[in-house]
């Protein structure tokens, strides 16, 4: 087997955590974007808002849980305090908060209702908590507010039950003549790690990547292992300015929203960089903005569109986070409501029914007799086919037993034991079988499969599907495939 360069061998070494692969299988979940900005008609507010604006007539959180399962979601995250640092449960650390308000006489809380919803219905509970505050006198006080904003930490994730998220922006508006807070971050880590070990930490964060834009857009090839410099950008950016141990500058190109972030030649551009695993987060709004706002209504985003941004990201090797913004009577908009329970009804409809039961799959290689192909179609995350040491391509033959109408095959690789498949062809068989010959038609050429890839086509009536990967790093895995 021809010798892999040093720095392909090391990105096919990476493998995700325990808790990367568990967030991973969630893998659509909604943001609710819900707090004093919900009262004000605002996206950002300044802090200085009366808490008395808070009161919801009619809160639901029961209401915002059902239609997120609707949808075909698995979890949420809620915005318990955005940058306005008004807090959405009871803190101690300030008055700025749902006690301060008219709503249930200052008893009420929202993480916990929200928590207690989730839990009813099914879904993982996440929370954001943004670090920029503009109502504690502490910020900008180096550890002053460093201990207040990790006391915050802590209540979030000690009273609520389990999260599976935590999720942090950079966002801050202070300007040159605001505030200056150096968070710090390991501290917050540390602090979620020792409370809840479990909980991916998003976008600012270790875990999770962003994608990058807020618009639904993903890459063409969303790799998972990418250079170490796109992990914790603020920090990175912060390191940088110091005299001494100034790390490597990021190659021109390579920037966070880059549009090759993962291929051989942006790992040999990043040399002096690690590779990690840092899989990537859509993040989208259903409406123009993040809070609710009344001139907004006709801006829900169709049934069409929603779809489509489901298959690019979800289909694509990401995840998909989906903004939903409670109005000020505290549930979702009908017309949020009606479309969100459309697409959830949709993607049953088009996931109904799995036509791979009973079919047979045939691969040209295999590590062992413990990896062979037949495992693909096998429902045990600890069964799957295994190349080998691959040299060249590796061909799977699928054969569904009889002549269906198909129009998407679902892929997804073994990523328990990395990223490796660098390129890949899927063709469809047009001969019927009577004629002993195979007409093969190409029906994508594409390059990572990763988590999942969906390959949608136009439909077909075929039999037979060849999957061919021409290209790896090392060796080549696939744990599922599926065809609908």
């Amino acid at each position: 087997m021809s010798k892999l360069p040093p720095h392909v061998a090391r990105a096919a070494a990476v493998v995700p955590s325990p808790r990367q692969l568990a967030w991973q299988e969630i893998e659509f979940y909604s943001f609710i974007h819900y707090g004093i900005n919900t009262y004000t008609d605002r996206e950002w507010g300044d802090g200085q808002e009366d808490p008395a604006l808070f009161n919801p007539t009619n809160l639901d959180c029961r209401q915002w849980a059902k239609v997120c399962k609707a949808a075909g979601m698995r979890g949420l995250v809620l915005t318990a305090k955005h940058h306005d640092g008004f807090c959405l449960w009871p803190t101690a650390t300030t008055k700025h908060s749902v006690e301060s308000s008219p709503w249930k006489n200052g008893q009420g809380d929202v993480v916990r209702e929200c928590a207690q919803a989730c839990a009813e219905v099914g879904l993982k509970f996440g929370l954001y908590l943004s670090p920029w505050d503009q109502n504690a006198s502490c910020y900008g006080q180096g550890k002053a507010y460093d201990d207040f904003y990790c006391e915050q930490l802590r209540e979030l994730l000690t009273n609520y039950g389990d999260l599976f998220c935590m999720w942090f922006d950079g966002a801050c508006g202070e300007g040159p003549n605001g505030k200056k807070q150096e968070y710090d971050w390991e501290r917050y880590y540390a602090t979620i790690r020792e409370f809840q070990p479990d909980a991916v930490i998003s976008i600012t964060g270790p875990d999770v990547r962003w994608v990058g834009n807020e618009a639904g857009v993903c890459r063409p090839s969303e790799w998972s292992v990418v250079p170490a410099f796109h992990s914790n950008a603020e920090k990175i950016a912060a390191a940088s300015q110091q005299t001494d141990g100034k790390p490597p500058s990021a190659p021109k190109d390579q920037g966070y929203a880059g549009w090759d972030l993962g291929s051989r030649k942006a790992l040999a551009k990043a040399k002096d960089w690690a590779p990690i695993w840092y899989p990537a987060e859509v993040d989208v709004s259903i409406r123009k903005g993040w809070f609710y706002h009344e001139n907004e209504d006709l801006t829900v985003k169709p049934l069409a569109k929603l779809r489509d941004i489901y298959y690019k990201s979800v289909g694509a090797n990401a995840s998909l986070l989906l903004n939903l913004p409670p109005t000020p009577q505290g549930v979702l908009h009908e017309r949020d409501v009606d479309t969100l329970i459309s697409l959830g009804a949709q993607l049953k409809v088009d996931f109904k029914e799995n036509l791979i039961e009973g079919s047979t799959i045939t691969a040209g290689c295999q590590l062992d007799g413990a990896h062979g192909a037949q495992n693909i179609l096998q429902p045990s995350k600890d069964a799957f086919w295994h190349s080998g040491e691959l040299d060249g391509k590796a061909e799977l033959l699928l054969d569904l037993g009889d002549d269906l109408d198909i129009n998407k095959i679902v892929l997804q690789e073994n990523i328990a034991t990395g990223q490796q498949i660098e390129e890949f062809e899927l063709y469809a068989d047009l001969n019927p079988e009577e004629t002993g010959k195979h007409k093969w038609k190409l029906l994508e050429k594409g390059t990572i499969i990763g988590y999942k890839r969906i390959v949608l086509f136009d439909e077909i009536r075929v039999r037979r599907f060849k999957i061919v990967i021409t290209q790896c790093r090392g060796f080549a895995t696939l744990q599922n495939i599926e065809a609908y």
